[in-house]
């Protein structure tokens, strides 16, 4: 049976049909393969062709056997001789369609993995764009079409994309293109290149998708426009990206990639600017930005992405730097007057979201404007960010852990993400935790001050160490000081060495009559003075620093009432002049505006500040109760920092005190 089915086979030439079959078929595929991405075909073009090719492979076979091809044409193939003729022929039939299957199949099993090799996850780094002009101030130009084609491609809810603090670090690519996606966790990686000559209106974008896995690339584009086409130019390359690592786009999104931001090119420049200086610890880099966000909206004000971020400066100026009330009002009219431009903006929302959490700390609405934001960024770091520092102040400390985990997972390489994990394992006082990271931060940028100042605090909470603090500060860069910060840290380690007569010059060398001290709150110079003065056992030279102190804060109070900060400030003031009620009254009323019901984060801070007023005002059994409850808080204070801190000098020969430092000590 066998040897006359092969027979009928080659009587049938369905050999010869099958050979150039596949010899076609190769060279189909070959040429598929090197055409497909010149034309910005997607990659399941080419296993499309490559499926149809085998499912046609059975079917030519068929043909051959029913068809032969004669000089007369093409006739139905002469039957079998003999007996038994059709029976075994239709037999035959359907085991030369099983046959034609099975080889499809196979063939199928090595080609497809082959097609899809340039099939990769949908997870995108784009890095910073090579700026090819000799006007180094291009640079900006550059940098804004690379971060607008990162801000639209982060817009898309199908696709992971990296922020864009985690790719600046690689502007200089000193690392291969595999190093930089096993990084970063992605698998595809976009570069290029920009040419911009503002002098002839015409900029020159050239790009390239490449897969991070195998360094090949997947397309690339090259676009010659002018300058007032560099926005279709950035939806154009977003688009096609998103469609070449297949990713579903909703209207929404497609329409938000095709959105103009501005019609002022001059504008957009500023801007692009402005967001470049944005550094968290910066004051002076964020008050350039300032100003630039405002030529950005003279130019155009109707621009309402640069109304959004300017509120967000506004909006973190107040929370640590200035916390005026003209500030938070400017903050929220910016916020409002991006909405108002484009209500479903996005960035808007997140713009109002700050609003509420550093203006109001309506925690509940802020929320509410974040959740609007995420829908819109679901890439964006910020939004995990601000969600995972609210849950914290809600008590939610697992919650926000993880939160903040998700936030470092799209901004891997961002140190200000990794400094509010590590305070919240700080302020569970899982200390070992928290040096691992800022450890990990600081390997990514040793200069953040940030994470050098974390790193001080976990040192005196955690086992009382002066000595680490003291090396990190005199390593300071000389003429490196901002906002004083630097030299306030050194009179704070002097008192707590007891040195007082030095900490009280070093003081004196801070220029101007306020010094900073956190929260955005100004406090007045002599208040620290009359504090070493007091210290020193000079009473009357404290006692007349202290008034000059309480004149100055209670005029501030008067302008800010709901400041818990000037309330504790004035009360500590109030204490030490022998206003008890007075003392008492303001310490509450700091722990009113800000309780731990409300703030779990800052909360703590007021009560352990209302335990210093009890202390100096003589109530030492008010005082101590506040301590241990604080040594059993997340972010309260520990007994390693009760052993160092002068401001619990009143309670330190009270045996209660002693045995509070012995029984939450840290154990070796």
């Amino acid at each position: 049976m066998t040897s006359s089915f092969f027979e009928e086979v080659k009587r049938r030439k369905v050999y010869r049909v099958a050979v150039a079959y596949v010899i076609a078929a190769g060279g189909m595929i070959q040429l598929a393969s090197a055409v497909f991405p010149a034309w910005e075909l997607p990659s399941w073009t080419l296993r499309l062709v490559i499926v149809l090719l085998l499912v046609g492979f059975p079917i030519a076979l068929l043909l051959a056997w029913a068809f032969d091809v004669t000089p007369q044409g093409v006739r139905a193939t002469d039957p079998a001789l003999g007996a038994g003729a059709r029976p075994r022929g239709r037999r035959n039939l359907w085991i030369l369609v099983a046959l034609g299957i099975l080889l499809s199949a196979g063939v199928g099993f090595l080609l497809l993995p082959h097609a899809s090799a340039k099939k990769i996850d949908k997870s995108i780094a784009v890095l910073p764009f090579e700026n090819l002009s000799e006007d180094k101030e291009n640079a900006f130009f550059a940098d804004g079409i690379q971060d607008d084609i990162l801000t639209s491609l982060a817009k898309v809810g199908d696709l992971k994309v990296i922020s864009r603090t985690s790719v600046m670090k690689y502007r200089a690519k000193s690392a291969s293109v595999r190093e930089i996606g096993k990084a970063l966790g992605v698998s595809a990686i976009l570069e290029g290149s920009v040419r911009p000559d503002r002098k002839n209106n015409r900029v020159r974008v050239n790009v390239q998708l490449i897969n991070a896995e195998n360094d090949e690339h997947i397309w690339a584009e090259d676009y010659d426009r002018e300058l007032t086409d560099v926005f279709a130019i950035q939806s154009d390359l977003a688009q096609k990206i998103a469609n070449e690592l297949q990713a579903k786009l909703s209207p929404r999104e497609k329409a938000q990639m095709t959105r103009k931001p501005t019609e002022n090119g001059e504008a957009y420049f500023a801007f692009v600017q402005a967001r470049n200086l944005f550094q968290p610890e910066d004051y002076e880099k964020l008050k350039q930005a300032e100003q630039l966000y405002q030529r950005a909206l003279t130019l155009d004000p109707n621009f309402a992405i640069a109304w959004a971020s300017a509120s967000n400066l506004e909006s973190w100026i107040y929370h640590t730097f200035d916390a005026s009330v003209a500030r938070k009002g400017k903050a929220r009219e910016m916020a409002e007057k991006a909405l108002q431009l484009e209500p479903d903006l996005p960035e808007g929302h997140l713009a109002l979201g700050y609003c509420y959490y550093y203006g109001d700390l309506d925690f509940d609405r802020a929320l509410q404007e974040f959740e609007i934001a995420r829908r819109g960024l679901p890439n964006n770091a910020d939004v995990l960010l601000a969600v995972g520092a609210i849950q914290r102040r809600e008590g939610k400390w697992a919650e926000s852990t993880a939160t903040f985990a998700r936030a470092l997972q799209l901004n891997p390489q961002s140190v200000w993400v990794i400094q509010n994990l590590g305070v919240n394992y700080q302020a569970l006082r899982q200390y070992e935790n928290a040096e691992k990271t800022y450890e990990r931060g600081l390997a990514l940028d040793p200069k953040s001050l940030g994470l050098r100042s974390m790193q001080i605090q976990l040192a005196l909470l955690w086992k009382g160490d002066l000595k680490f603090g003291e090396e990190q500060l005199a390593n300071a860069p000389a003429g490196f000081d901002p906002s004083g910060m630097v030299t306030q840290a050194r009179v704070g380690f002097l008192i707590y060495r007891r040195q007082y007569a030095t900490a009280l010059r070093l003081l004196q060398t801070l220029p101007g009559e306020t010094v900073h001290a956190g929260n955005g709150v100004e406090v007045s110079k002599r208040d620290w003075e009359g504090a070493l003065y007091l210290l020193m056992g000079e009473k009357e030279k404290a006692i007349a620093a202290y008034e000059e102190a309480r004149v100055f804060t209670e005029n501030l109070v008067r302008q800010r009432p709901e400041d818990a900060n000037l309330r504790m400030e004035l009360g500590m003031i109030y204490a030490v002049l022998g206003r008890r009620d007075d003392a008492i009254r303001e310490g509450k009323k700091g722990v009113q505006l800000v309780p731990e019901s409300k703030d779990a984060y800052d909360g703590p801070n007021y009560s352990l500040r209302l335990a210093q007023i009890y202390a100096w005002t003589g109530d030492s059994a008010e005082a101590l109760a506040l301590l241990e409850k604080s040594l059993q808080t997340p972010n309260g204070v520990s007994a390693e920092m009760l052993g160092i801190d002068v401001s619990y000098d009143p309670l330190r020969s009270d045996p209660r005190f002693q045995a509070l430092i012995e029984k939450y000590r840290v154990k070796a």
